[in-house]
């Protein structure tokens, strides 16, 4: 009852200014042409808006970046059901029935059910963070830096172990991630270090530059070389564009299903919008009448339906451990945490008592956030499509230009700037040879703040490291934590022997 008389006094109040509402608008927008263009994913926008959300109120900021975020999970359906080009990863799935309902001239249902769909688990998985963020955070607060550091190294097993193909390579990305957030002054001793007597690298590296040259640089890269060649001609919209009863039937109980599967993944390290949309696609498939099975690979809607229901609902998952444990599970929601910072602001358990007023109104935004999507992206499908028609060239030559103005506008320093393109040719190269960006980013932002925990651990403890074994909650999450590093190994090892057998 107390989170809903604060959504309402607190949140609603908050989100509904003029201000406030004019950037949730500014963000649904950008995140939807966004997640229209096919490469351009909701973490290269956020990352070149970092320069301009310092100043801008905070508020405000994280408002706009959270409609970012969500608008490109809308968007990229468009051009995964009419171009049958995924803008977004999560939107992969389904371009694989949406795609054929488009061929068949149901484009128009295709892009209704996902657009509702989308807003049916928007919604429903916002209820959830409204009610289960501060039973979460309170019990954060019982947890002290024993637990928060083990906490730390499960995120960290969890990044470098189930993204991308090889943990191995995740465990690299992590270490160089660590490392460079590392560099600067050592806080208790006050002595510089990693800094190879470089000047600009007392104060450490702008986490700001990185997740540009990462992101807008290195990506920009990366799918200009590699994935510069549009999959399909475009679909025209022919026949009606909104659903019938039986797409209606067809549709609510995988818009359920799809909420209660992805949002319990969002919440967890690593967990991604991948792999709840295929699992999403996968149950429906299983579940589907006999005549919607003879459909599926043919344009089923149930096949649009529930993956673009468990997209969203992910998404808003993300922001459960980001806003109450300070943990971000994506590339998008660590960039965010890095927003955070940027005020000095941390998100945790205490964001909710310290900052009330922009954490509910955070969430308040999420609610009409929603309703926004709903009314950009049924009527405006078209106008969405003409963006498809940028010209590759102009798009990527205008992320760069963006990018290196706002690298440049922190400090105006020529050093950032040059950091800003080594980091860009780091993250091609890391895309080229299968090194996931993720794990280095969530080593970047988190390394501190688990070296802090356990430095305040080992001064209380008088240096003990049993002590991460003797507390119960840190042994179980230790466990959890071996357990994601040790098991899939083993079970893959069993199972060459089994086909070796």
């Amino acid at each position: 009852m107390e989170s809903l008389n604060a959504l309402f006094s607190l949140g609603f109040a908050t989100a509904l200014t003029p201000a406030n509402l004019l950037w949730a608008l500014i963000g649904c927008t950008l995140g939807t042409a966004i997640g229209v263009l096919p490469g351009i994913g909701p973490a290269v926008t956020v990352a070149l808006l970092l320069p301009v959300t310092q100043s801008v109120d905070p508020t405000g900021a994280l408002i706009m970046l959270a409609g970012v975020y969500y608008g490109a999970m809308f968007g990229g359906s468009t051009t995964s059901i009419l171009l049958n080009t995924p803008g977004e990863a999560g939107s992969i799935v389904s371009a694989l029935e949406g795609n054929k309902m488009a061929k068949a001239g149901r484009a128009g249902p295709a892009l209704s059910t996902a657009a509702i769909g989308s807003f049916f688990a928007g919604t429903i998985s916002t209820i959830l963070l409204s009610l289960l963020a501060p039973v979460i955070a309170g019990f954060a607060l019982q947890l002290g830096p024993v637990e928060t550091f083990s906490l730390m190294m499960l995120t960290f097993a969890a990044v470098s172990a189930v993204l991308g193909n090889s943990p191995l390579k995740g465990a690299i990305a992590l270490l160089l991630g660590l490392g460079i957030g590392l560099i600067g002054i050592e806080p208790q001793s006050g002595q510089s270090r990693f800094t190879f007597g470089l000047l600009p690298l007392i104060d450490g590296i702008d986490i700001v530059v990185i997740a540009m040259g990462l992101f807008a640089i290195g990506e920009t890269l990366y799918t200009a070389t590699y994935e510069n060649k549009m999959k399909a001609g475009l679909e025209t919209m022919s026949g009606s564009f909104w659903m019938n009863k039986s797409d209606w039937r067809r549709s609510w109980k995988p818009w359920l299903r799809g909420t209660l599967i992805g949002f319990p993944f969002g919440t967890l390290p690593a967990g991604g919008t991948e792999m709840p949309t295929f699992l999403s696609y996968s149950a429906e498939r299983k579940l589907a009448s006999p005549e919607a099975q003879k459909e599926f690979g043919k344009g089923a809607i149930e096949g649009v339906a529930g993956p673009e229901a468990a997209n969203n609902a992910a998404v808003t998952g993300t922001l459960v451990p980001l806003l109450t444990l300070g943990i971000p599970t994506s590339a998008t929601a660590a960039i965010m945490l890095s927003a955070f910072q940027q005020y000095n602001i941390v998100p945790g358990p205490l964001l909710f008592d310290t900052n009330p007023e922009l954490v509910w109104g955070l969430i308040a935004s999420l609610y009409i956030g929603n309703v926004m999507l709903l009314v950009l992206n049924l009527p405006l499908v078209g106008l969405w499509v003409q963006f498809l028609k940028v010209p590759r060239p102009l798009l990527y030559g205008g992320i760069v230009l963006l990018a290196t103005m706002g690298a440049y506008a922190l400090r105006q320093s020529w050093f950032d700037l040059m950091l800003l393109y080594i980091v860009g040719v780091v993250g091609f190269l890391m895309r080229r040879y299968d090194f996931p960006v993720v794990p280095l980013v969530v080593g970047l932002i988190v390394g501190p703040m688990a070296e802090k925990h356990f430095r305040r651990a080992m001064s209380i403890h008088q240096g003990d490291l049993t002590v991460f074994l003797t507390h119960p909650i840190s042994l179980a999450i230790l466990l959890i934590t071996v357990a994601i590093l040790v098991v899939p190994p083993l079970l893959k090892r069993r199972q060459r022997l089994l086909e070796a057998s």
